[in-house]
């Protein structure tokens, strides 16, 4: 489907897999589900359904920290539907009693049950199972059509080996190349465990193919999600580190809620390496995609222009730049008049002794935990009482590894950050986030400030030059490789010529209500739905934010909001008749897709109001527990779609849509 075929504007609902409930799950979403989800859709005029990602992310309950880019989760697995699964009725049953009516789903104890009876079923099928993995058979032949599947069985055994541990603590098979991972597929040994995984994603494909192709033929777009990071315990970073540059962690740069940046743990792809492939991972990715999806979200599509990566020597992101970037070379500083010392006042922080005693805030240990942090981590300049970093110090890591006060580990580690420019390897530098705010930039001549800071300017413009060609040349190869429809997430602050390049490709920008303002004038006044481009996607709210609900009640400015959609009268406590008002001017968007999350369309009608709202959300971002990604409907799909007060508002909002 093409997206110049597609130009009706539709309406959409967005949903994790794993919150969907109906008579046949067991405690979780599974994709036999969405044919439900979708009968649903029909009823109301919804002509679209986003998920969520649905790799496999084995204990982390993040869809975002996938093990593999191409296997499928295990939790969405139907067992009942598996031919196999004959006379294992009342195990099924115990597992539903067990998990189905939790509030949100378990996670963790509900995966390791089904993985558990999974086992169980392939141990008494299993000569039927290697049977059908022999060449000419069905399985063999989903095997040569999926060639990801040795990479993903291989490292999904060897983890269970080293029990769960990340591939870098195992103690063996750390580093591995192709041949000796087809060695290790090919051992008969290891067969019955490799056949495990492989029998198991065979049937999730089989499920999510059947799924997909009814909703596709029930002329609903199913949209799927697609993050552009891959977690460094991946099996395709294990497989394929030349793919990545491992080294370097992506994140974000500092800003003032946050000022040491973000750091996500990410490795950061070598896109010179993926080239001389012609990018065949990522296009191999998309085309299985491309079997279940129409159309896919672009999570993060300006790290396809360029990525904030900071060592992985470094906790925080703060001493991080973006790559690709233009660096700054010692010729150009030599040219401004920097010799080596001024040189180096510019890149290694300056230590003075005193600051090193007043960080101990007057402790009676102060002289000699001072002298124990200068002899493991500093080295003394003459006989100035000025310090440097010694060479047993590369980064954050190593300064928080001290044995020493934690006053002055503390203060070690501001000091690190205090630096204008941060060398590279190739004795080329990147100016830090904020050079203006160090030590060394205010002692600078006035000449000197002015000089540095149009050099730094001008690299900067080169760089976007570089961003602007590395966005189009890998936005363009992708997007040709399936006739899916490209939806970008393309939030927070964006160099110019990303919105430029999106409209060029026609990918679908994202434009969220609440933060889709004009920033820079007084009052910072939402921008008119009218106004939206129609090479968009318009929602209320993402799985990263509060509910419309949540935000209605208690975060939102709703004068300011009443004014911006000219109705003075809306009720400050949100109700099935605030939910469709809002909705109703929402859904005047030039958007070409207007989403919202199932749990805000669930609000038309009173019965699925949670008593909290915040027990309605998908995700709470900084927060780590066994709340996030476990959302699930308050009722079955099949009881919700006999709500006619649901059913009768939903049209009414998605007639003036189609």
């Amino acid at each position: 489907m093409h997206l110049s075929n597609q130009t009706k504007r539709l309406t959409g609902v967005a949903v994790p897999l794993g919150a969907l409930k109906t008579q046949h799950s067991i405690g979780v979403g599974e994709f036999p589900d969405l044919v439900e989800l979708a009968h649903l859709c029909k009823s109301c005029g919804i002509g679209l359904i986003q998920l969520l990602p649905v790799n496999d992310s084995g204990f982390q309950s993040s869809p975002y920290s996938a093990l593999t880019a191409f296997a499928l989760h295990p939790l969405y697995l139907r067992i009942s539907d598996m031919e196999e699964a004959s006379g294992f009725e009342k195990k099924l049953q115990e597992l539903k009693a067990r998990f189905e009516n939790l509030p949100r789903f378990a996670y963790g104890p509900l995966q390791d049950a089904k993985l558990a009876l999974l086992r169980e079923i392939f141990q008494k099928n299993k000569k039927k199972i290697f049977a059908n993995a022999e060449p000419g058979k069905k399985l063999h032949t989903w095997i040569q059509q999926n060639p990801w599947i040795i990479d993903y069985a291989v490292y999904r055994r060897l983890k269970d080996v080293h029990h769960g541990a990340h591939w870098n603590a195992w103690n063996y098979y750390k580093e591995v190349k192709d041949k000796l991972i087809q060695e290790l597929w090919d051992n008969s040994e290891y067969k019955e465990e490799h056949l495990f995984w492989v029998w198991i994603q065979a049937a999730l494909d089989h499920q999510f193919t059947k799924a997909a192709q009814t909703i596709r033929d029930m002329g609903i777009i199913l949209k799927g999600d697609i993050p552009i990071l891959m977690n460094e315990d991946s099996a395709d970073v294990w497989a394929h580190s030349e793919l990545f540059y491992r080294d370097l962690s992506a994140g974000a740069p500092p800003e003032p809620l946050n000022p040491l940046g973000q750091n996500w743990q990410f490795p950061i792809y070598n896109w010179d390496a993926l080239e001389k492939s012609g990018f065949a991972w990522w296009i191999h990715r998309l085309r299985l995609a491309s079997r279940y999806y129409s159309a896919f979200r672009i999570d993060h599509v300006l790290g396809f222009f360029r990525i904030w990566a900071t060592s992985r020597k470094n906790m925080s992101a703060a001493l991080g730049h973006f790559v690709p970037s233009v660096p700054i070379t010692t010729e150009e500083l030599s040219n401004l008049g920097f010799d080596d010392s001024r040189i180096r006042w510019l890149v290694q922080p300056h230590i003075p002794t005193h600051e090193l005693f007043e960080a101990m805030q007057g402790d009676p240990t102060t002289e000699a935990a001072v002298r124990k942090a200068c002899a493991k981590a500093l080295t003394r300049i003459g006989n100035e009482e000025l310090w440097l970093f010694n060479n047993a110090i590369s980064g954050e890591i190593d300064i928080q590894a001290l044995d020493i006060h934690h006053s002055l580990k503390e203060y070690l580690l501001r000091a690190w950050r205090n630096r204008v420019l941060i060398p590279q390897e190739d004795k080329t530098y990147y100016p830090s986030w904020t050079y203006w705010d160090t030590r060394a930039f205010p002692t600078l001549s006035e000449s000197e400030r002015r000089n540095l800071e149009s050099l730094i300017q001008q690299k900067r413009l080169e760089s976007e030059q570089l961003w602007e060609d590395q966005g189009r040349k890998l936005l363009s190869t992708f997007l040709h490789a399936t006739d899916m429809i490209p939806c970008a997430e393309d939030l927070g602050t964006i160099p110019e010529c990303v919105p430029r390049v999106l409209q060029e490709l026609g990918i679908l920008s994202l434009k969220i209500v609440r933060w889709t303002r004009r920033w820079g004038e007084w009052g910072e006044p939402y921008i008119p739905f009218t106004e939206y481009p129609e090479l968009s996607v318009c929602t209320p709210a993402v799985h990263d934010t509060s509910t419309v609900r949540q935000w209605w009640e208690t975060e939102a400015d709703r004068e300011q909001f009443r004014q911006f959609i000219n109705v003075p009268y809306i009720n400050d406590r949100y109700t099935p008749e605030t939910a469709e008002l809002l909705f109703s001017h929402i859904m005047q968007t030039r958007s070409r897709f207007c989403i919202f999350q199932i749990q805000d369309l669930l609000h038309l009608s009173l019965q699925w109001y949670a008593e909290d709202p915040e027990d309605e959300r998908i995700n709470v971002p900084g927060s780590v527990n066994d709340f996030n990604w476990t959302y699930r409907l308050p009722s079955t799909l099949e009881t919700i779609q006999k709500d006619e007060t649901f059913i009768a508002a939903c049209k009414r909002l998605t007639s003036n849509r189609r």
